[in-house]
């Protein structure tokens, strides 16, 4: 692109020295981006995997409604996340992946994943009539929730006039035995996060779904696409610090690019700020920074010179 539009001509490792420059230069951001996600009302986190050059690994994103912050951990292990999350006082949002349920704070479980959980189980069970006993009532129970989220929105005080009619569901379902494995499963499913599912209708603004966390990971998913393979971790490491800029801009809806433009390292100042228009120079290095593929090739030319003097002696 960069030969395309402009006419230049970057080799690959300038590029690769390029990010590692910025991702040092903006890690200031990435930590506060983080810090200020963690002290927020709210927080959506997901996670994936991705194939490195050596190993496999995971990229966590943790996202508000308009951060977000991504990290790579070599296992899915979430041992990290207590320490990460010790003064986390809002509402955690996230899918079933047991390493949340450990963490002591208030919880919403991603409804959609539940939806399409269930989904899948009735098309593989189309015959399951104790399983659609769970399914039916848990479908019309949601669907008296959503109406009211469409009429008023997120607000507890219209939501709470539900919450007889979810301790009903579940105090229907606790007494219900079962034959059926797929009913069973879904039953214990159900009764395990009794707690987590239905808490938005008593908190104001708190989603019942992770779409947050869940557009933030596919961002990363287009990138790992390309790079199955070849990536290594500080490689990915410095692309991630970007990519939680460009992704909060991206939520922020303000240009990346302009970003980067300004040097300017706090993005709520970049946004409450009067953005005129004014020329960029082009900035390769920054002053007094040697680059390590030139150094290398100035020694090597260095090192060649006495020899091709000795090649050719002076008569």
């Amino acid at each position: 692109m960069f030969r395309e539009f402009f006419g230049l001509t970057i080799g690959v490792q300038e590029i690769h020295e390029f990010k590692s420059l910025m991702a040092r230069y903006y890690l200031p951001t990435y930590r506060k981006l983080l810090a200020k996600i963690i002290s927020g009302p709210l927080l959506h986190v997901d996670e994936t995997s991705v194939r490195l050059r050596v190993g496999n690994g995971y990229v966590w994103v943790f996202a508000s409604l308009e951060e977000a912050v991504y990290m790579y951990k070599p296992t899915r292990q979430g041992d990290f996340l207590r320490g990460m999350l010790r003064g986390f006082k809002g509402v955690l949002i996230s899918d079933f992946f047991a390493a949340y349920d450990s963490l002591i704070c208030p919880q919403q479980k991603c409804i959609i994943h539940l939806m399409r959980d269930m989904n899948q189980q009735i098309l593989d069970n189309p015959f399951d009539y104790e399983l659609q006993s769970i399914t039916q009532p848990f479908g019309g129970l949601l669907r008296g929730i959503m109406s009211t989220v469409d009429g008023h929105g997120l607000k507890s005080r219209y939501l709470n006039r539900h919450s007889r009619a979810v301790a009903e569901f579940f105090q229907f379902i606790s007494k219900q035995s079962f034959r059926s494995e797929a009913a069973t499963a879904l039953q214990e499913r159900l009764m395990r996060n009794q707690e987590r599912l239905f808490t938005f209708i008593g908190r104001d603004g708190v989603p019942w779904n992770n779409n947050s966390a869940e557009n933030a990971i596919k961002q990363f998913a287009y990138y790992r696409e390309g790079t199955v393979g070849v990536m290594s971790e500080p490689g990915l490491s410095d692309y991630l610090v970007l990519l939680s800029i460009y992704q909060t801009c991206r939520y922020k809806e303000v240009s990346f690019l302009k970003f980067l433009l300004a040097k300017q390292r706090d993005i709520d100042a970049f946004c409450a700020g009067k953005r005129t228009r004014r020329r960029f120079g082009i900035e390769l290095y920054p002053k007094g920074y040697p680059p390590p593929h030139l150094v290398y090739l100035g020694k090597r030319v260095a090192a060649e010179a006495p020899r091709q003097r000795s090649d050719h002696p002076v008569a």
